[in-house]
């Protein structure tokens, strides 16, 4: 391989910060996952909607340590420039998840639809997010040969 394909082997700021925010975005989503899991009927709006709210909180602050100047996905174009589509492709999931958490607490907020469609509405969501960070430890991965935990 040539240089500009070696891997990195010293973790940096980049990568510290987002192995430390994506702690953070697995709390929410087990949070999620488990109130989804749980038997919930329209009495649980109000703690869905206090859950999104953490939900697009920290997801905000997810693209902000990977889309920021300085940030993972700069610093992955500075010595894996082959990695280019694929940060592009996250950046787009960033928009669309932003766009899918906010649609979902308009519609929690507003119950204009049943409880139902509300929870297969939640559940999208929640795979949408389980997807996106499976693919951006397998991102991290090839980026830097380092495995930033399927579990962290």
């Amino acid at each position: 391989m040539g240089e500009a394909y070696e891997p990195s082997t010293t973790p940096t700021s980049a990568l510290h910060a987002a192995r430390g925010q994506r702690l953070s975005l697995r709390r929410a989503i087990d949070e999620l996952r488990a109130a989804l899991a749980a038997p919930t009927g329209a009495a649980d709006v109000e703690r869905l909607v206090s859950m999104l709210d953490h939900m697009q909180t920290v997801f905000a602050v997810h693209v902000e340590v990977t889309e920021s100047p300085g940030g993972l996905y700069e610093e992955i174009m500075e010595f894996a420039p082959r990695l280019a589509n694929r940060i592009a492709r996250f950046k787009r999931d960033h928009t669309a998840i932003t766009a899918e958490i906010s649609a979902c607490l308009d519609d929690l907020r507003e119950q204009s639809m049943p409880f139902a469609a509300l929870q297969a509405q939640l559940t999208h969501l929640l795979e949408a997010l389980v997807r996106h960070r499976k693919r951006g430890a397998d991102l991290v991965y090839e980026a830097y040969h380092v495995d930033i935990g399927g579990e962290s």
